[in-house]
């Protein structure tokens, strides 16, 4: 009995001195990946770094992008500029279409992309040739959604545009006007880039996206 007793107060006295020394953790530093330990006393500190989204792509001086919102554009130079003691590089794009001039910091340019592959043009050809989607859902949103795909940015999306509102004909009367707002600006933007991907002359473009789309053009006797 006596042995038990014993055992049973040295149990108690261990017990009692966990419970006076203070527990430590052991704490890895975000900062510097250091592990250290503390006191329960202690706060842990974590810093956030803010890091400068930056891109891998780079253009060059008279390289022609794409600009969702407004099309092709031509880089027309890429200069630097100092705002708030930090030094940031940028674009200046010119938009012939609209006689625009964007400027586009460099790690800042997801909103570009380059001009499309001679192969991307001829699948967009493809599309112009295929039949209309004809939708029955109300004007208003289907106009909602054209416009939306064509400042998507996406060629494809832009050369549906295209081909769904096409209506075979230059007659103005066979459009509403807004079918032919939408129409004409999708129709340019696409026709832009067909231009400067193929580098031929406007003209020669316009007849090999109307022979794909097979519009019969009004030719006035002079």
């Amino acid at each position: 009995m006596p042995r038990k007793k014993a055992k049973k107060n040295v149990k108690k006295i261990k017990k009692k001195i966990k419970k006076l020394v203070p527990k430590k953790k052991v704490i890895i530093s975000p900062a510097n990946k250091k592990i250290s330990s503390s006191s329960n006393d202690e706060k842990i500190e974590i810093k956030k770094i803010k890091k400068q989204a930056n891109e891998k792509r780079q253009y060059n001086i008279k390289d022609y992008v794409v600009y969702p919102k407004h099309g092709v554009g031509k880089i027309l130079a890429v200069e630097k500029a100092t705002i708030g003691q930090i030094d940031i590089n940028f674009y200046k794009i010119f938009i012939e279409k609209e006689k625009l001039t964007l400027t586009v910091p460099i790690n800042q340019q997801t909103n570009l992309r380059p001009i499309s592959s001679i192969n991307q043009v001829n699948k967009c050809i493809s599309i112009l040739k295929t039949k209309p989607k004809i939708k029955r859902t109300m004007w208003s949103r289907r106009a909602q959604e054209y416009d939306q795909k064509i400042n998507s940015g996406k060629i494809y999306e832009l050369a549906e545009v295209v081909k769904d509102l096409n209506k075979n004909t230059d007659i103005i009367a066979d459009q509403s006007y807004s079918e032919r707002q939408l129409f004409e600006k999708a129709y340019e933007r696409l026709k832009s880039e067909f231009e400067a991907v193929m580098k031929v002359s406007p003209e020669d473009v316009k007849k090999k996206m109307d022979k794909a789309l097979g519009r019969n053009l009004m030719v006035e006797d002079v």
